[in-house]
Order: structure tokens, then sequence, then C-alpha cells
């Protein structure tokens, strides 16, 4: 009965082995962490307890070290010793071999360890060299762990990017915005129109080819890091001088497979200028005068912009941005019908939102960017990375981030909204068959530069 009590307590019910870097859950069930994570990387979430199935909402385990310090006693000591070994005898000081040569790796008795030939190296009782050895197999697995949930959110973008790319491969939205954008400026731009239009196709298809590239190479990744994380801990549970005797091929491929990590593809169309695009949009330019500022935790909330761009009627005004460190603000004024036409300056802002919202949508309390009601351009970072989305319903646009001056043109009587690169006279997107079934309100959102 003691030596099943004994078992049961330092062993993990998992792999029904001595416990390896334990963690101990919120219902006191202890077990190793790589068993751990392998479970619940199977099991559906949220994750739970295997024995008791009780919900466990901390993630982030540390290492139980009353455990751990526990079961390398009982590793020596207890009657499943799966780390004794066959006791050498020194044949020539007829002594226990019972250290270990770090450079020889060999198994010494004390005088041994002594002699010359030994003196200048680093020995250890066997029990602590395993022990010692086994913590860096698991600095390793930790590291490897962590790669392994890199590699598995970028596939899953990856397969997210690649079913959009494929749905419109042939980017039929974007011809439909550009095509009529060519024909308003100028009729006889229609050699130019068709090049765009090509070279649109081809990019799109050269990065779909990269995209399936990119998940293919993340599966197979997936598969390899997997492979060896379970190669770890299998080594981690072998007896010490089973463990301190085998060759460092293992780890040398965990090193190895953790120095190249396949990168998400980023995809990104080319922006090419329209002719005549920025006069014929500077027919409609108004006048913006922005209130109700605020400052909120509802939205995601931006630094203030450098400045805008006043109308025609109004050359003088400065309509700089009081310095607040977060900007909400839309229109004083709001449109129900006709043309128009505005810029804002967003060279000085990593993330910014520009556009129109209805009045409804301006006096709700949540403010969700994908309701009805908004239609905006978003620009977020993303770690060192800008990102373009556009709300309603909130998707990536694949154009580059524009580095001066944005457009907006509202045609209220047609039906569209439009985001425009001012500095190359470039298409960034449209929201198409728009119903704007109440007066618009420029919006306005800018953070930190």
């Amino acid at each position: 009965m003691g030596s099943v009590i004994f078992w049961n307590e330092f062993t993990c019910f998992l792999c029904a082995k001595y416990f390896i870097d334990p963690v101990t859950l919120i219902c006191q069930h202890s077990f190793c962490m790589p068993c751990l994570c392998l479970c619940w990387e199977e099991a559906q979430r949220p994750p739970c307890c295997p024995v008791c199935r009780e919900p466990s909402h901390h993630m982030n385990l540390k290492t139980n070290i009353v455990l751990k310090t526990r079961v390398f006693l009982a590793r020596r000591t207890g009657p499943y010793d799966l780390s004794s070994y066959a006791e050498e005898i020194c044949e020539i000081h007829m002594k226990t071999k019972n250290f270990f040569c770090e450079v020889t790796k060999d198994v010494l008795c004390l005088p041994c360890c002594k002699s010359e030939e030994h003196g200048a190296h680093r020995h250890c009782s066997i029990e602590w060299m395993a022990e010692e050895y086994r913590q860096k197999l698991l600095k390793q697995m930790r590291s490897m762990w962590q790669k392994i949930q890199e590699n598995k959110r970028n596939l899953k973008r990856e397969v997210s990017k690649l079913r959009t790319w494929e749905v419109n491969k042939k980017f039929c939205f974007i011809q439909n915005m550009i095509r009529p954008e060519y024909w308003k400026v100028c009729p006889f731009v229609h050699h130019e129109e068709k090049h765009y239009l090509r070279k649109i196709e081809e990019e799109s298809d050269e990065i779909f080819q990269q995209l399936k590239g990119s998940q293919h190479n993340m599966y197979l990744k997936g598969k390899l890091l997997s492979q060896i994380y379970e190669e770890l801990k299998e080594l981690c549970h072998k007896p010490d001088m089973e463990l301190l005797q085998q060759p460092h091929v293992v780890p040398c491929r965990s090193e190895s497979a953790q120095l190249h990590m396949p990168q998400p593809v980023v995809p990104q169309l080319s922006s090419w200028p329209i002719p005549g695009l920025v006069d014929w949009l500077n027919q409609f330019q108004v006048h913006i005068a922005l209130d109700n500022e605020i400052v909120t935790g509802h939205v995601p909330v931006f630094e203030d912009l450098r400045r805008l761009l006043a109308g025609p009627d109004h050359p003088a005004v400065d309509n700089t941005p009081p310095g607040s460190k977060y900007l909400l603000a839309w229109g004083a004024e709001s449109f129900t019908s006709g043309q128009h036409y505005w810029e804002v300056d967003v060279a000085g802002c990593c993330s910014w939102a520009i556009g129109f919202c209805n009045d409804s949508w301006a006096r709700k309390n949540d403010m969700v960017l994908e309701s009805e009601g908004i239609f905006l351009l978003l620009c977020i970072k993303e770690n060192n990375q800008c990102s373009l989305f556009t709300s309603s319903p909130l998707s990536p646009q694949y154009v580059k981030r524009p580095l001066g001056r944005v457009g907006l043109f509202l045609d209220y009587d047609g039906g569209f909204l439009s985001f425009f690169n001012v500095a190359n006279s470039s298409l960034i997107c449209r929201f198409l068959s728009c119903s704007f079934s109440s007066p618009l309100k420029p919006f306005l959102c800018s953070g930190h530069p």
C-alpha cells in the first residue's frame, strides 16, 4: 500500500512516470508540464484537469518547485527507482563508480576523479548530472513549445488569408473599383486601365501561390516541431545513466529546427496612379469642422493627426486638433446628399481611423467597429507592421499603407464611399452599393505616432 501511495504522489497521471517539470492546477492535481501541454493541445476548449475535469483558466502555469525537489529525491530512494543501474566497481581502486565525467562521458570512482587524467575535468554525481541535463532539455522544450504555438497561430492566419485570397483570386471587386475611376477622370486612358488590371491579376496569382507555399511549409514545420518535442519528452523520462550516455542528436535537431521558422506572407498589391484623379476629386472638396472630441476606452482611439486640409472656402483656418493623448471626434455637420471630398494628413501617425458614421452610431456607448452605420478606413500597428482594414465588415485591405494624405470621397446619391492615397493618386478601397439610411458625419480617430 505504501508503495502505491508513493507511486501516485510522484508520478504523472498522463504518462505514469516520474514528474518532469511538474505543475499543479487549481484543483491541486499535478502533471508534467509537457504532458499537460500536449493533452490540452488535443482537447477542446476551455482546458480542464484531465483527472477531475475542473476547468483551468490559468494557461501560464509555473513549475511546482517543492514537488520538483521531492521528485528528485524520490528518484534516488523510491521503491520504483527508474534511475537505478547496476553498480560498477572500479578495477583499479575497488571503489563504486558513482561519478560522471562531463568531458569523457565515463563513470568513475572518487579516486579516479582525482587522478591526473581526470583531475581537470568537471565531475558530478550521476543523479545531479542527469538532473542538470534534464533541465537543459526542459529549457529547450519550453522554447520549442513557444515555437510550436507561434507556428500554429501563423498557420491559422495563413489559412484564413489563403481562403480569402482564393475566393477573390481574380479580384473582381478591385476591378469594379478601378474601372469607374479611370472613366470618370478621363475617357482616353483605356490602355492604362487594362495594364493596371492585368498587373493586379498577375500579382494576385503570385501572392496566391506564395500563400499556398507558406501554408504547406508551416504545416510541415508544425509536424516536425511536435515530433521533436515528443522525442525530448521521452528523453527526459529515461533513467539517469541512459539519459547521460545518449547521443545529443535530438537536442541538436531541436536547436536547428527552431532557427528557421517559416514567416507569414504579407499579401500586398501595388498601388498604381490614376491620371487626373486628384484634380477631379478637388472639385468636390469641402471644409470639415470637427467637434465632440472625447476620450474613450470602448474603441481603439489614437493620438492627434498633424492637420486637416481645409476646403477652398476656409484656406486660413487652422484645424489642428488639441494635443490630447486620445482623440475621437466627428463632424459638426452631417451630409444627406451630394458628392463630398476631404483629406486628412496621416503621415505622422502609425494608427488612425477616418471615415463617416451615421448619427445613431455616434450616440452609442459601445461603438463597435463591426456594427452597421459606420464606414471606416483603419490603420492599425501590430508589432512593427502597420495594416489597413475597413469596417462593416471588418476586413483587411491588401494595399500599401498611405504615407501622406488620405482622401475620402462620399457619393451620397450614388451610394458609395471611396478612400484614396493622395500621394500617388491611387484608390485604396471602396464601399460599394451602400445604403445611407441616415445623415452621415465625418469621423476622425487618431493615436500614437
